[in-house]
């Protein structure tokens, strides 16, 4: 069992790994070691993802997600299996965790008071006066 939140845990059976070979790091090791990891992660057919965890994650996942609804993630930035398959798997946590958040409320429409607009077209009278009032000097004293 794999715990993503206090309400949500993963069967490990839910998440498949397949171990590829990588490019970068690694020299000749890399051509014949299989040390990236593509995890893939079935969001529609999960049983564990309540449905509107798995409706964000699939919007969350982007191109990540098949047309089927399979999540697939790779991992290839480090040069050991081990590395890498924590790595996909923190990433799919990751995005599980930020899945299931539920959104932020609507934003309420407020509207400015009488008072706080009346008070501010007085601020700017009074100081349309104060301009008003200057003016060039004359000589004529």
């Amino acid at each position: 069992m794999i715990e993503v939140t206090p309400d949500i845990t993963l069967n490990d059976d839910e998440v498949q790994e397949r171990f590829i070979r990588a490019a970068g790091p690694g020299g000749q090791n890399v051509n014949k070691v299989s040390t990236a990891v593509e995890l893939r992660f079935d969001v529609r057919g999960s049983p564990s993802l309540p449905n509107d965890v798995a409706i964000r994650l699939m919007k969350l996942g982007g191109r990540k997600i098949t047309l089927d609804g399979v999540l697939v993630l790779v991992a290839m930035t480090h040069r050991t299996q081990e590395r890498n398959r924590a790595d996909a798997l923190a990433r799919l946590l990751d995005l599980i965790r930020e899945a299931a958040k539920p959104p932020p409320p609507p934003r309420k429409k407020t509207k400015v008071s009488k008072a706080a607009k009346a008070r501010r077209v007085d601020s700017k009278v009074k100081r349309g006066g104060v301009k008003a009032t200057r003016g060039k000097v004359r000589g004529d004293d």
